[in-house]
């Protein structure tokens, strides 16, 4: 059975582009002329980031609504988090929703099922995964 449900859940994982987004191998210039500070914007901010990420990694399971009601989430047992429960949101701190990101669900006692993104580990992700963070607490409101 927990065989099935792994399959399951890796199918729906390669389907629905959770993971890594790939490159594509090619790069965009800019033909603004306008100036600007002296702090370089690199792409997207923070939010819209983690915005993108919510789509491409965990809507498949947790759905666009975070109810735990995605694509992929037919096929797993244990079913995905419901991100809308008033009562889990009082349970958890957010250094707990930010580790269960980073490492996975196995590295917090729950399912293995759930992959971890350690892509998202570092100085320079943390504005995005506060953010990340930030969409799991809307869900609760």
């Amino acid at each position: 059975m927990f065989a099935r449900s792994a399959i399951a859940c890796a199918v729906a994982f390669l389907l629905n582009g959770c993971g890594k987004p790939e490159s594509t191998g090619t790069t965009t210039t800019s033909t603004n002329t306008t100036p600007t500070s002296t702090t370089a914007s690199t792409g997207p901010s923070p939010a819209a980031a983690a915005q993108d990420l919510y789509k491409t990694r965990c809507v498949p399971c947790h759905g666009e609504t975070g109810k735990g009601d995605g694509p992929g989430a037919a096929a797993l047992t244990p079913k995905p988090r419901n991100y809308t429960d008033a009562a889990w949101q009082k349970s958890v701190k957010d250094e707990d929703i930010k580790k269960t990101i980073l490492y996975g669900g196995a590295a917090v006692g729950k399912s293995p099922l759930m992959p971890g993104n350690p892509d998202l580990d570092g100085d320079d992700k943390k504005a995005q995964l506060d953010a990340l963070v930030a969409i799991v607490r809307g869900f609760g409101k």
